[in-house]
């Protein structure tokens, strides 16, 4: 029976003519590029050219018979038709992902994909889970997005992934379940020849003698840093403010003050770096990393599985920080020695 083109449906034949001319390809590509603003983006995360993207978005626009995106400077914004077109692709790729999840579970988990979505910082903890992970589920297929608090809150917001690992959660966020499976303590952190490297038990207040450099705005450790100087009614001296882990690192090392990083960020520098730690009163700060995801979505065999083993891992990750601590400890008394060998 044919439908007369009678204002419900946008074409002839209704969803047949979209299901013989437009692919689930074209959905996908047009999915990517209204959640990342680029069809260059769109394209290198799903590996093709710059060109083929152009083809498929124009050959769907062709198909709905209207613009799907305008240029807006140097992004791309999706017009009302191509927010609609973005809506049902959400909810298509949604159900095919469930759909995945279902199948994969029936498969149990010699085979099965898990997609991980990490906050910057976490990058020291999550790699080594994952690889433990991996060696005792070989047949998994994983990956792996490292990226900073705010678009981690966008990916989890959007379902981009199975989990996502993060620091403390916002309490404003009752949809979200919020598991701590890891420590996470913050330590203060000074080049190794820092007058106070060799002191111990610093009074706090100390600490606003010093310049401190911080993470952005926006940072968990900030907002930690901030809150702990807050609580003694205290003003610290910001010197500067950087993007990484890294260049706070080189920054201490440069000799441009003191921060508080994340113990596991230090691991490496533990045996023989230029960075100690300062025995501050109130240091370390326990945080925990927590592995979150949307509370109203069911969790595929594969995320569950990773989610206690991420728990159960927590002895080694307790060891390996144990082990840096010890370290950075030996190193503070072996330069004691020296300096008082030298007087």
């Amino acid at each position: 029976m044919s439908h007369a083109h009678d204002g419900r449906y946008p074409f002839p034949g209704g969803a047949d003519y979209l299901i013989r001319h437009a692919t689930l390809r074209q959905l996908q590509l047009l999915e990517a590029i209204v959640r990342l603003g680029s069809f260059t983006r769109a394209a290198e995360e799903l590996f093709l050219t710059q060109p083929t993207v152009s083809m498929q978005i124009k050959k769907l626009s062709e198909t709905l018979g209207t613009p799907l995106f305008r240029h807006v400077g140097r992004t791309v914004e999706p017009t009302d038709a191509g927010r609609e077109v973005y809506g049902a692709c959400r909810e298509i790729l949604g159900t095919l992902t469930d759909l995945e999840v279902k199948l994969s579970d029936l498969k149990g988990l010699k085979r099965g994909r898990l997609r991980l979505g990490v906050v910057t910082t976490a990058k020291y903890v999550a790699p080594e889970i994952l690889g433990a992970f991996c060696k005792e589920y070989p047949g998994i297929e994983v990956s792996l997005g490292v990226t900073n608090r705010e678009h981690i809150l966008e990916r989890l917001m959007a379902h981009d992934d199975d989990l996502y690992v993060a620091g403390q959660p916002r309490d404003d966020h009752d949809q979200v379940e919020s598991i701590p499976f890891a420590p996470n303590p913050l330590v203060v952190v000074a080049r190794v020849d820092h007058p106070l490297a060799l002191e111990h038990d610093i009074p706090f207040d100390r600490l606003v003698e010093e310049n401190l450099i911080l993470r952005e705005p926006g940072s968990g450790i900030r907002d930690a840093v901030v809150k702990c100087f807050n609580e003694h009614g205290l003003t610290p001296r910001v010197r500067m403010q950087l993007g990484s882990n890294e260049a706070i690192k080189h920054a201490i090392v440069g000799g441009l003050g003191i921060s508080v990083l994340s113990l596991h960020s230090l691991r490496l520098e533990s045996v023989g770096g230029g960075l100690a730690l300062l025995d501050v009163q109130g240091f370390p700060i326990m945080r925990r990393w927590h592995l979150v995801y949307w509370r109203g979505r069911e969790l595929s065999l594969v995320a569950r599985t990773f989610l206690d083993f991420a728990i159960a891992y927590e002895p080694e990750i307790q060891v390996r920080l144990a082990m840096a601590k010890a370290a950075f400890e030996e190193t503070r008394e072996r330069l004691r020695r020296e300096a008082g060998a030298s007087t």
